[in-house]
């Protein structure tokens, strides 16, 4: 299995870049976000406590993104492969994460981090909430965002760096030039 975690901070791109790998590989996408907020949408109890957090830009607790995560994964046996796109993002859930694949008799495969400035990504984040209409995307909330991806989600770099399964890539640029950076990591695998 191909088991891929898409890495970044918010705005980099994870969701535009995860599409192209499911279509290019045959992947199945877990976004956490897509799913918390399809809870959210749909009032369920998850959704519920979910919403406290994320409204706030904090990040919803590991024992209820683990256990959403491994129902996931249990529905898609057959598939070739993942994308996590916005999970892990803390060391707990990191190490929940490989007990999850190992005991599904797999691991992740690579860890392809976008790197992208963080001006940029206000820019990014800003122009996305304008478009979206995602209440989510306001300055403040993105800069909470910001913070706490830089201090509690970042620290899983040098995780993964020891792991040796981290591959950073350049995320300036057009989504075809990104996209052929992540390929050209994937084949490499």
């Amino acid at each position: 299995m191909l088991n891929i975690v898409i890495f970044g901070a918010p705005g980099s791109g994870k969701g535009t870049q995860s599409d192209l790998l499911k279509e290019k590989y045959s992947l199945f996408h877990i976004s956490t976000g897509d799913v918390l907020r399809a809870e959210i949408k749909n009032q369920t109890e998850l959704g519920k406590t979910a919403e406290g957090y994320i409204s706030k830009g904090q990040l919803v607790p590991d024992a209820l993104i683990i256990d959403m995560l491994a129902g996931v994964l249990d529905s898609n046996k057959d598939s070739k492969g993942v994308i996590f796109d916005g999970f892990p993002r803390t060391l707990p859930q990191a190490v929940a994460l490989k007990e999850m694949l190992n005991a599904r008799g797999t691991d992740v495969s690579a860890v392809v981090a976008l790197e992208v400035e963080e001006a940029e990504l206000i820019d990014r984040l800003l122009k996305r909430g304008q478009i979206s209409g995602r209440s989510d995307d306001n300055f403040e909330t993105i800069k909470s965002r910001l913070d706490v991806y830089n201090n509690q989600t970042s620290p899983l770099i040098n995780h993964y760096k020891e792991e040796g399964k981290y591959k950073g890539i350049h995320g300036m640029g057009s989504i075809d030039d990104i996209f052929g950076r992540i390929s050209d990591v994937i084949e490499a695998i």
